[in-house]
């Protein structure tokens, strides 16, 4: 499962205009007190205010803007419309610029391409796209990559008659004969399941709804899934053969505990089904042999408080990743006739400095993905002899991810490779001769030359000392007087790190001057698990104060200047965004919000809330007073106040499960009603999808258009 609200680094959010009428686009919302003004100087919408008292820990608050949470209220859907109505009237002079970015960003782009084929058994897999279609078509060759193609799912036909289209689970039975895959049609992250015969082309009668993913099981006949709770939790497992009703479906486990998550898979040597139950900060896995779908799942270490583990197989061993004794986690064994906590041996001791992510078991490899000094790293063990060696890269900053390799019995691990001037580069990798294949590098169209840009790392210091890394990224020719304009982007949460990767769309930034940079603040997992435990609960400030040293250190070293910077984060991202633009709005001459994660109290406070309970171990529990206190001190709602701000563009998805819409709806409602200012501030809603925007890739490009053209504009830089 996602770490809840993560969010990518890069734009995602989309908006349509649909059925506004010309009035719309120029009336104050019709409960606003501010009369009307001429079509000329469009009036932002007012929201009405309806105080709603709340008394917790003894303090008593009161939220004006509750109402915009119930989105069957037709008001509310109203303000909404009328506040797209508003950014679209803002926005019209930034068309032109919109027109040309989404232009030169298509135009890097191979429309019709094809990925890297992946070998399993006797098939090889992949995905392959066409000019002017939307979605990815899947398809497979039969014994060699000469051999004819067959579609097994063209999603451009799938999603015929959709606004919104996203394909969740894609799983081929053990036989190669059978597809199950699932289903998004709104947004809301809930998928139905349906059965494709591979050999007819016909799908099943098999379909079952509100699931979160699927696996087989060895027989090529039984599926076990997910199923989600009332807020959005997957906690049920079902084991499903095919051809029954899925009503009469058994149900295997339920996760009682409202803080673990469920999940289901299969180790990569395909010997054991994997049931995962896990918190933010513990784990529990429960294994079942593939071929025995009927049998019981066994515990293999029961969940303890603070201890996290993730499992692997090879032989007759489980490989445990874990941070028992190990914050920094380490690497253990433990026999599968008897896996539990006596058993466990350490296989890859803890080290301070390097934390392991995770390992991928081949039949005679063990790839273990650590990460030091804030970069990623790739161990080889071969485990017929123990020796090891590390894979070297041809850059200082970096970045890979490993691909699926699907295939166990090989000797090659396929990983992509990039970094914010080299564009995705797959290879090949023979864990024996350590020689790499460069199997394709993703062409960038419009003689895209590297040589013409630079990229570094340069370090802030913290206001309690620390150093916290800064990527930056910028077309060689930059003024260095502060006079250049620069994106500063920030996440830090769950752990989750922000690695310096190549965008073909960022270029249309680089190449107008602007400096891109990433703060790699405190919150994320860069620097070891000790970087995420001193970026939440009761030191969540620190993600903030990091943000805000980068963009002083940026200012202090003439890449730019407060008239020039602009800042940017989604979901979690968006939470950042919020506290440093109440905190420092001088720093910053315009601000993205992406479904920003910004009513941190009283979405805590709602237990009905999809993520909340599961998310304490992240935020803190606001019914206890310590947390309270500590997150109304830094939550961007509760935080809003009379003073001046930024430029700013907020948006949300009416369907988003993650971040609810009310959130930036409330956050912008309350910025217009105290700050100070005269800058611009609009809210674009998606009224038909949800936290990861738009699904096609020409609907993501234009959203991306709409949200450069946006920062760039406000910048000064409308060409």
């Amino acid at each position: 499962m996602d770490k809840a609200r993560e969010h990518s680094y890069r734009p995602r959010r989309s908006w349509r205009m649909a059925g506004l009428t010309t009035a719309y686009l120029f009336l104050t919302f019709a409960m606003s007190t501010t009369p009307v003004q001429s079509q000329t100087t469009p009036q932002p919408p007012v929201a009405k205010v309806i105080p709603k008292p709340d008394t917790v820990n003894g303090d008593v608050r009161v939220d004006n803007y509750f109402w915009l949470r119930d989105k069957s209220n037709t008001d509310v859907i109203s303000y909404l419309q009328a506040e797209n109505a508003y950014t679209e009237a803002m926005t019209t002079q930034t068309k032109p610029l919109q027109q040309t970015l989404y232009k030169e960003m298509l135009g890097r782009i191979v429309e019709t391409d094809l990925d890297v084929p992946e070998k399993l058994d006797d098939y090889f897999y992949y995905t392959r796209s066409e000019e002017g279609k939307q979605y990815k078509i899947h398809c497979r060759k039969k014994g060699s990559l000469q051999a004819p193609e067959e579609v097994l799912l063209d999603i451009n036909k799938e999603a015929e008659g959709h606004q919104h289209f996203d394909v969740g689970a894609f799983e081929v039975s053990p036989s190669h004969q059978l597809l199950a895959y699932s289903v998004d049609t709104n947004g809301s992250e809930e998928y139905t399941i349906y059965v494709k015969d591979l050999t007819s082309g016909q799908r099943l009668p098999d379909a079952i709804p509100n699931t979160y993913n699927v696996e087989w099981a060895g027989d090529n006949r039984t599926l076990f899934y997910a199923t989600l709770d009332a807020a959005h939790r997957p906690y049920r497992l079902y084991r499903h053969a095919l051809g029954t009703d899925a009503a009469t479906d058994m149900l295997i486990y339920e996760e009682k505990d409202e803080a673990f998550y469920l999940d289901i898979g299969k180790t990569k040597d395909k010997k054991y089904l994997l049931l995962s139950l896990g918190s933010i900060t513990s784990s529990e896995y429960r294994y079942l042999r593939a071929a025995d779908p009927t049998g019981e799942f066994k515990v293999l270490s029961a969940r303890r408080k603070d201890v996290e583990y993730t499992v692997a197989h090879h032989g007759n061993l489980f490989y445990i990743v874990t941070n028992d004794g190990a914050k920094n986690f380490k690497v253990v064994t433990a026999p599968e006739d008897d896996p539990s906590e006596k058993n466990w041996k350490d296989f890859l001791p803890h080290r301070e400095k390097v934390k392991v992510d995770d390992v991928e078991p081949f039949a005679n490899h063990l790839v273990v993905y650590e990460r030091e000094d804030g970069l990623r790293k790739m161990r080889i063990i071969d485990l017929r002899n123990g020796n090891f060696h590390y894979v070297e890269f041809p850059e200082t900053v970096y970045t890979f991810s490993g691909a699926d390799n699907p295939e166990y019995d090989t000797n090659v691990v396929r990983f992509t490779y990039t970094s914010l001037i080299t564009p995705r580069s797959v290879f090949d990798y023979n864990m024996d001769t350590k020689v790499p294949e460069l199997k394709k590098e993703y062409e960038v169209k419009g003689g895209y030359d590297k040589t013409q840009y630079a990229t570094e790392r340069i370090f802030a210091t913290a206001s309690d000392g620390v150093k916290v890394p800064i990527s930056i990224v910028y077309k060689k020719g930059i003024k260095r007087d502060g006079s250049d304009p620069l994106l500063l982007y920030g996440y830090g949460s769950y752990g989750i790190s922000t690695d310096p990767t190549f965008s073909s769309n960022r270029l249309s930034l680089l190449d107008r001057g602007m400096i891109y940079a990433i703060a790699h603040v405190r919150g994320g997992g860069e620097m070891g698990r000790s970087w995420y435990d001193d970026g939440k609960l009761l030191h969540k400030k620190n993600t903030f104060t990091d943000y805000v040293a980068c963009a002083e250190e940026l200012i202090h070293e003439k890449y730019t200047s407060p008239a020039h910077l602009a800042a940017y984060g989604g979901s979690a991202g968006g939470l950042l965004m919020g506290a440093v633009v109440n905190m420092r709005p001088d720093l910053f001459k315009v601000v993205y919000a992406s479904v920003p994660f910004v009513d941190v109290v009283n979405t805590m406070l709602d237990e009905s809330i999809p993520l909340t309970v599961i998310e304490f171990d992240e935020w803190g529990n606001p019914k206890k007073p310590e947390f309270y206190g500590y997150m109304k001190s830094y939550a961007p709602y509760e935080n809003v106040k009379a003073q001046n701000y930024p430029d700013m563009l907020v948006d949300a998805g009416l369907n988003d499960p993650r971040v609810g819409y009310w959130e930036p709806a409330k956050f912008v409602a309350k910025l217009r009603a105290m700050k100070t200012d005269k800058n611009l501030l609009v809210l674009k809603t998606q009224m038909d999808s949800g936290h990861m925007g738009a699904t096609g890739r020409y609907d993501y490009l234009k959203d991306i258009a709409f949200e450069y053209s946006f920062i760039l504009d406000r910048l000064g830089i409308t060409k």
